[in-house]
């Protein structure tokens, strides 16, 4: 076991996490129900079975195949972890070879935000250019509790968010990544390369663009989205744990790059 492998079970970004049972089939059956904030904004290209769904996990993040068991935490693979990590450093420092257009989003910003931030601190300092388009954009997006909720999108550091103005937002909306991809239309055209989670990276991949993202293990549309081969790499872990516990993943990313 390497030693990020020891630190992403130690600090639990995968190994034993957090992500209760009973939240990954929940999630995994809305998915196969094709419940739109489960989508992510990516519909997948033929209908997958709640058993399918499930089955992908188990493969893709390493959660526990047993379907009978409803309860308690789960677990994500580290060496699935960590073999995505590879595979997304390794886009990464093509982006920063090319000196690509990046943009950099996220729906979680309580946790992974750290990464995302140490992402376009590097690839800026190799020369990419960080699109941070439609600052300020009003949504109206309506939640899966059938909560309507009035956002607009703020670049905090180069990465895009959404926020109520007060408090920047958790979202699984697709809507703020099209917004801006619709700005960028008009202006320059899209990125090569999308970074992000959530409905940020689903919208993206829709939209036919490059796309690496992390996603927790009960997220399932980014999985099946590079299980159908629409999202270049999803790399599962943990999206929510203490923000400095990132610091060592977002070093091993950017190490091949880095000034």
């Amino acid at each position: 076991m390497t030693t990020l492998e020891e630190h992403l079970v130690r600090s639990r970004i995968a190994g034993d996490v957090d992500t209760p049972r009973q939240s990954n089939l929940d999630h995994a059956r809305r998915f196969a129900a094709g419940e739109p904030d489960f989508l992510f904004g990516l519909a997948p290209l033929r209908p997958w079975s709640y058993e399918q769904v499930v089955a992908l996990m188990v493969e893709r993040a390493g959660i526990d195949p047993d379907l009978t068991r409803t309860s308690g935490p789960d677990t994500i693979d580290a060496r699935l972890t960590m073999a995505a990590l590879e595979r997304m450093r390794d886009r990464l420092a093509e982006a920063a070879q090319r000196q690509e257009r990046v943009l950099v989003a996220t729906g979680h910003p309580t946790g992974t935000l750290e990464i995302h931030l140490a992402i376009v601190r590097a690839l800026q300092a190799a020369g990419c250019t960080l699109l941070t388009p439609a600052p300020g954009a009003q949504l109206t997006i309506i939640d899966w509790r059938d909560t309507v909720l009035k956002l607009h999108i703020r670049h905090v550091g180069r990465v895009a968010m959404l926020s109520n103005y007060f408090d920047l937002q958790h979202s699984h909306s697709p809507l703020g990544m099209a917004a801006m991809l619709e700005a960028l239309a008009a202006d320059g055209g899209p990125p090569d390369l999308v970074v992000a989670d959530h409905g940020m990276a689903g919208a993206a991949a829709a939209a036919g663009i490059d796309v690496v993202c992390f996603a927790d293990c009960n997220d399932p549309g980014l999985f099946v989205g590079e299980a159908e081969d629409r999202v270049r790499v999803t790399v599962p872990l943990d999206d929510n744990v203490l923000p400095h516990l990132y610091e060592p993943v977002s070093e091993f990313l950017v190490a091949p790059f880095a000034t």
